[in-house]
């Protein structure tokens, strides 16, 4: 019974107030051993995979349905691999696969390992903005990042992979599937995220650092983009499981 409450038995909703998302490309054979074996990389021309984190202001998150009460309001933060995974029926799904998860709430820490296998851990955060710069760091898990919202030319990092932004908007997202697998049993559970609206706007970074990424030990690891979508709604569907075959 416990273990079946893991593998997201609800539909979720909530709002997302902000989601930013740096976007990093790393040679394909950095990646591969980081993924299940029913996993493949999203790959572009056949060289560059990514892995993206993604900084999300919560608001009113609650099971689909419940009362109001029962919302909650957070900041999570996702490391995720860009992955493809081809189901029972052929279908191939887009999709991202959690390496790590952060939040600074301790219910959501506790709620989100009951109900999800994505292993949150608590952490502290701060935001300040001041006009368009804004700035968001946790000294706990050590990373520190400054952008600017303004609506000015935002030219596409130096090194990225993609030749504009609008090759860069159309590769990266959305991505709407997220995958858990289970070596054993080898169930893959599919959740499917839904999002209306998804105006990505670039975003001037003007630094960034992550210490998990550098814990990673990933060599020629760039930027490749950097977006931020405002006041959207955001739902998690009820999960589906499949016997990898």
């Amino acid at each position: 019974m416990l273990k079946s409450l893991k593998n997201h038995p609800f539909a979720v909703e909530t709002h997302f107030k902000s989601s930013i998302v740096f976007t990093f490309a790393i040679p394909k054979e950095q990646l591969e051993k980081f993924i299940p074996e029913c996993l493949e990389l999203d790959l572009f021309k056949d060289k560059w995979a990514f892995i993206a984190v993604a900084m999300v202001q919560t608001k009113d998150l609650r099971p689909k349905g419940f009362p109001k009460f029962m919302r909650n309001n957070f900041f999570l933060i996702g490391y995720r691999v860009f992955v493809r995974y081809t189901n029972n029926k052929g279908k191939r799904l887009r999709g991202l696969y959690i390496l790590k998860s952060e939040t600074d709430s301790l219910k959501m820490t506790f709620k989100g390992n009951i109900f999800t296998h994505y292993n949150y851990t608590t952490t502290d955060i701060k935001i300040k903005e001041v006009g368009e710069e804004l700035n968001i760091y946790s000294k706990k898990s050590n990373f520190n990042i400054k952008v600017n919202k303004s609506d000015n030319q935002v030219e596409i990092p130096i090194k990225s992979p993609f030749e504009n932004w609008k090759e860069a908007r159309r590769f990266a997202g959305p991505l709407p599937f997220t995958f858990t697998y289970n070596e054993i049993t080898k169930e893959v559970l599919i959740i499917q995220g839904v999002l209306t609206n998804w105006k990505p706007k670039p975003l001037k970074v003007e630094s960034f650092y992550f210490q998990f990424l550098e814990d990673l030990q990933l060599e020629n690891c760039v930027l490749a983009n950097c977006f931020i979508i405002e006041n959207v709604p955001y739902q998690w569907k009820k999960a589906k499981k499949e016997v990898w075959e």
